[in-house]
């Protein structure tokens, strides 16, 4: 299934993910960041990577930013809402999306090997779901990709 092109208010939004990706690596954590955008194009919430910070598998940026942007609005359904996160989310993460009835997800880069956004699967897009996603790829995605590459790099050569 082709997907939409972005905007370039997807753009602006991406450059705030990608700068909470940056803020994973004073933890060692994998630079991924995500931001949720209100319906109204407000900044509800961001979040970056934090499995190694918290010690906890589910520390992934999106879910990190569903929990914040959740706790601000008091209500765990973000209808209406937007998700912009640096690379494809996986199946844990697309699931936590569809739960919290995101309207739409805008990613950086593709994950060819965990990514449920189209990639290898297309979990946001299932019609047997009761919900789906509006999804926009590859927003930055040549960023995304090398803040990832490097520090894949150089935690390989550590």
């Amino acid at each position: 299934m082709p997907l939409p092109p972005a905007s370039p208010e997807h753009d602006g939004w991406m450059l705030e993910a990608l700068a909470e990706a940056r803020q994973a690596l004073r933890t060692a954590d994998v630079p991924v960041g995500a931001v949720v955008v209100g319906a109204n194009g407000e900044l509800l919430a961001r979040g970056h990577n934090e499995r190694e910070l918290l010690n906890d598998p589910t520390a992934h940026a999106e879910i990190v930013a569903l929990r914040r942007a959740a706790a601000l609005l008091g209500d765990w359904q973000l209808a209406g809402s937007t998700l912009v996160v640096t690379l494809e989310p996986c199946v844990m993460c697309a699931g936590a999306i569809l739960a919290a009835r995101v309207a739409r997800v805008v990613f950086g880069a593709w994950d060819d090997k965990a990514g449920a956004a189209g990639s290898v699967y297309d979990v946001l897009r299932d019609r047997r779901l009761n919900h789906r996603v509006e999804v926009f790829a590859g927003v930055r995605a040549e960023e995304s990709g090398e803040l990832l590459s490097g520090f894949f790099r150089e935690h390989l050569q550590a």
